[in-house]
């Protein structure tokens, strides 16, 4: 019996955990893993107490026709990566890597070019995380090294989306 690698088992941790989200949209999974130990996990979904998009059966940013990737503050929902980093201390944290995978509510499929927003990139890199692993189908995935975002620091071209 082939056993699975160890990237791909955290990113199916994370598609896992990604089932409880409750966005209309999109569907991820975030899971922290420091020396080969799971740390956190995440997955979208409103602030605790608050209706979610599923409850109310509509995404406000879905009818406003706002594409992927801006005018977050519109969105009731926290990020995956974000509810993972809430979740565990920052000595935990620091050198770890984040594993997200994300999947289209419409259609189940992995999310095409999936990426950290502008937000969350901001606070995986306080959050001292080194690296974050994106998956992009069953096998196959990205490395992304966070120190890059902070080198290329695309906060400063103004440009929207992902």
């Amino acid at each position: 019996m082939e056993r699975r690698d160890k990237i791909n088992y955290y990113l199916d941790l994370a598609d896992v955990v990604s089932q409880r989200g409750t966005c209309l949209r999109k569907r991820y999974g975030a899971v922290i893993v420091k020396n080969d130990e799971v740390i956190s996990t995440g997955y979208v979904g409103s602030p605790r107490g608050r209706k979610n998009c599923s409850d109310l059966g509509y995404c406000i940013r879905q009818k406003m026709h706002i594409p992927r990737g801006e005018r977050y503050e519109l969105c009731r929902s926290v990020h995956a990566e974000a509810n993972a980093i809430i979740s565990a201390s920052r000595d935990q944290m620091i050198h770890s890597t984040l594993y997200l995978s994300g999947r289209e509510m419409d259609t189940g499929e992995y999310v095409k070019n999936a990426n950290c927003c502008s937000m969350c990139k901001r606070m995986i890199i306080n959050a001292g995380i080194d690296r974050v692993i994106v998956r992009d189908s069953d096998d196959e995935y990205r490395v992304i090294e966070v120190s890059s975002w902070i080198d290329d620091d695309d906060s400063l071209s103004g440009t929207f989306g992902y």
